[in-house]
């Protein structure tokens, strides 16, 4: 119990859920809640019942009373032998408080807690002093090619194809892949700095992807966009290794270093066109957001769909948007960025394999 006494309850519901493979939605679903409350019992926001508690701990496998404690509740059988407790030695109980009152041993406790807390205090610099050293060593970025961050992308894809539970599926649910790459979710109040409000943020060091409270209500697929641009931060700019130990990188020079800017999406509708290699910071956030796109909408899933539907009608990409769950705008990038389809800027004309206009056959 020492080790779990040291993790919180969201914590440690987390830790299960994952030993389980289930994702959210699924142990939601046995616990017979919503799976925005069980996010939130996980990331702490909310007090569980005694019910939820006992559901939790009978589909995880875990000690219910154990789960009752680290929840801080006193079951209700505890709670009527405490009572009783109480009115058996009710005479007694003044005497009982004041002898732990005036034990010796309280003083000791404080002591120790004292200490505790010095300790905590200097590995929380310890720590500080880690993550600014961490902070140095980002200052030089890794850039990637287009064919690079598709192959990061479809190997994340087929390495949870491997496993049955996280086999993908369209609309691809991106907090199954967030799960699958030990990164967790959470919704938080994120504060705007000079450039404006941020809509999501990720934390290295707590391996957290962090969503303002303020855009809680984003449709899914600006929410699911959102959440595939962090993650491309993870494995591109944060931890290469997932994407590819062995791809060249190409570095900044050091007079070309700037202050460390945090991996964050300001625009609930960004598109990769409105990036320009103007900026180191322009090309990072281009590369996470073109990481989301191969991974929302990845080649060979759009040639499976391509068979039944004709790009050059708007009703057919519409269907493929559906089916793929994800903004318009962001699908006609992708297939003009593969060169399947070209759609003049201001028309609303759709060319097959770039033909323009005046190749067109009648």
């Amino acid at each position: 119990m020492s080790d779990r006494a040291s993790q919180s309850f969201g914590q440690y519901i987390w830790q299960a859920r994952r030993q389980k493979r289930l994702s959210q939605r699924e142990l939601a679903s046995k616990v017979g809640v919503d799976y925005t409350y069980l996010s939130k019992l996980e990331n702490d926001h909310v007090e569980p019942s005694e019910k939820v508690i006992r559901l939790l701990a009978k589909h995880l496998e875990l000690n219910p009373e154990e789960l009752m404690y680290l929840a801080g509740k006193i079951s209700q059988s505890d709670s009527e032998a405490f009572e009783e407790f109480i009115k058996m030695n009710y005479k007694e109980m003044p005497a009982l408080f004041r002898r732990v009152r005036e034990n010796p041993g309280i003083d000791s406790l404080v002591k120790v807690r004292d200490e505790q807390i010095s300790i905590l205090q200097r590995e929380n610099a310890a720590l500080k002093a880690k993550v600014s050293e961490l902070e140095k060593q980002l200052r030089v970025y890794r850039f990637y090619s287009k064919d690079e961050i598709e192959h990061s992308a479809y190997k994340i894809l087929k390495d949870m194809k491997a496993i049955p539970h996280f086999a993908p599926r369209w609309p691809l649910d991106i907090t199954c892949v967030a799960d699958f790459i030990h990164l967790r979710i959470r919704w938080a109040n994120s504060q705007p700095d000079d450039e404006g409000p941020k809509v999501a943020k990720i934390l290295p060091q707590e391996r957290e992807i962090l969503i303002d409270r303020d855009f809680a209500e984003l449709s899914g697929a600006y929410k699911q966009s959102i959440i595939a641009h962090q993650i491309g931060h993870w494995i591109l700019h944060i931890n290469p290794y997932q994407a590819d130990g062995l791809v060249k990188q190409l570095k900044w020079k050091p007079d070309m270093v700037e202050p460390l800017p945090s991996f964050f999406c300001r625009s609930i509708n960004e598109k990769l066109d409105e990036y320009r290699a103007g900026s180191k910071r322009d090309l990072i956030e281009w590369q996470a957001q073109y990481f989301a796109s191969c991974l929302l909408m990845p080649q060979c899933k759009l040639e499976e769909l391509t068979r039944e539907l004709d790009l050059s009608k708007w009703r057919h990409l519409y269907a493929m948007r559906d089916e793929l769950g994800v903004p318009i705008s962001h699908l006609t990038y992708r297939l003009q960025d593969l060169g399947w389809i070209t759609i003049p800027k201001g028309s609303r004309q759709i060319y097959i394999r770039k033909t323009e206009p005046d190749e067109q056959e009648d």
